[in-house]
């Protein structure tokens, strides 16, 4: 077929705009994903120090009369909620015995830049060192079908096997699904996961619009926040509605009671989750929270400030804080801090979660942050009488940040936040701003090709 010279010049044009085109996409999506990976980076930080870990003393740690729950952790990284609001249920009852469990007693890294040292190890349970416990616990883990897994997705078939129940908190339904688990079986995740999952694993009843769904020995929850929920129901199922009734009401997660409904919203991703993408994409200039923990802290506090500047909004780029390396919660458990002094990196807040008033922040911290000209803060004022530990720290996002985030960091928490009343800028201006320029700078080296090629001609003799 013959191509005239007209249409050859034409075929070429096309070719530029073409190339300029695949050019300029690809320099913004390099940019976004550059961008993404510092914002994992950073929610999945590396352990400041690695504390000795002594075993603890197992005839104190395990009472026979109690129900005994193990929440496990992943190798590489978990989700602070998903682990510490299901282990903040269980060690609220007396009833109870709650610990946490790994493949290794090492620093494991949970979302929002925290650490967490486990009690025990996988094999302490599996060789008998331990009891069997009654619960497992399974939050969302970095990477849930990895072969690095395969040691925790066997642990937990194994303990089932054995008549353990089995509680899946959000995406820690796909370290199921992997296991083989819940074939056959109904069951839920966080509403974002839950189309792959169906293509990934098709012998599962995926269920959408539920905050939990039983099936035998096995629960599964929604998103993030969804755990405590389905806690509270293992709780109800084991020791009783007036149990579930007590823990509920001290934590008070909106709208629960042990009789309520589970039906939830059925979420999709939607054009109003777009600071989602642009706080992730573009993490460049954003602020760095200091947040402060002392002795004896809520589970839930610390981990809604874990999620809520870091974990899940990324608006914010988190350093876990103590006067110390180390930090003992509420109930027991071992969470790893950068301790204050010289070689603290600089931060523009400094936040103190779970803390009533500013005197009950550690006497260290506060000196620290006055020697640095910072104030401590407590998340919105602190937590009111009557409201769940995600309410000051998403009312202070929207505040010191904006009424977008904060919304969608409650919609990907999947947390019922319409009772908050959210004051601050409507927009998140900053990733916006970045990703204008990022595209700017695209288009500009999309323009390339074009340029190199008139510079060429230029050069040509006549």
């Amino acid at each position: 077929m013959h191509i005239s010279n007209k249409g050859r010049r034409a075929l070429r044009r096309a070719g530029w705009v073409l190339t300029g085109t695949v050019l300029s996409v690809g320099s913004f999506a390099g940019i976004a994903l550059a961008g993404v990976s510092t914002s994992m980076a950073d929610s999945f930080t590396p352990a400041p120090t690695e504390p000795d870990a002594p075993a603890p003393t197992l005839a104190r740690t395990v009472p026979a009369d109690r129900i005994t729950v193990a929440v496990v952790v992943g190798t590489e990284g978990s989700v602070a909620t998903d682990v510490l609001a299901p282990y903040r249920v269980f060690a609220g009852s007396a009833k109870f015995f709650a610990y946490t469990v790994a493949a290794e007693r090492k620093a494991s890294p949970l979302s929002g830049g925290a650490h967490l040292l486990p009690d025990h190890t996988l094999a302490e349970v599996a060789t008998g060192a331990l009891p069997e416990p009654d619960v497992v616990v399974v939050p969302a883990v970095t990477d849930p079908t990895a072969a690095k897994e395969a040691p925790l997705r066997d642990w937990i078939v194994e303990r089932h096997r054995k008549g353990t129940r089995v509680l899946g908190i959000c995406a820690g339904s796909e370290l199921l699904a992997a296991s083989g688990l819940l074939d056959g079986r109904d069951a839920t995740s966080f509403w974002s996961t839950i189309d792959s999952l169906e293509r990934n694993h098709p012998r599962v009843h995926w269920k959408r619009g539920l905050r939990y769904v039983e099936d035998g020995r096995v629960t599964t929850t929604a998103g993030i926040t969804s755990g405590t929920v389905g806690a509270l129901r293992v709780v109800e199922e084991l020791a009783g509605r007036d149990e579930a009734s007590r823990i509920g009401a001290d934590l008070s997660y909106p709208g629960w009671t042990a009789d309520g409904p589970t039906a939830i919203p059925v979420n999709r991703l939607a054009p109003g989750d777009l600071p989602y993408a642009l706080n992730a994409a573009f993490p460049w200039l954003r602020p760095t929270v200091g947040i402060g923990l002392t002795d004896g802290v809520d589970e839930i506090d610390a981990a809604a400030a874990f999620e809520a500047y870091g974990g899940v909004s990324f608006s914010a780029r988190t350093v876990v804080l103590g006067s110390r390396d180390t930090v003992t919660t509420r109930h027991g458990l071992t969470l790893i801090t950068r301790p204050t002094g010289p070689g603290t990196p600089a931060v523009d807040r400094f936040v103190a979660p779970g803390t009533a008033d500013v005197s009950a922040v550690d006497p260290t911290l506060r000196t620290w942050a006055e020697r640095n000209g910072l104030a401590v803060e407590l998340p919105d004022g602190g937590r009111r009488v009557g409201e769940f530990g995600f309410d000051p720290v998403l009312r202070d996002l929207a505040r010191h940040g904006d009424r977008s985030t904060a919304r969608v960091t409650a919609k990907f928490s999947e947390y019922p936040a319409s009772h908050l009343v959210l004051t601050g800028p409507a927009w998140p201006w900053r990733p916006t701003l970045l990703a204008v320029a990022a595209a700017a700078v695209s288009i500009g080296i999309g323009f390339l090709p074009v340029a190199i090629r008139r510079a060429v001609r230029r050069r040509r003799p006549a």
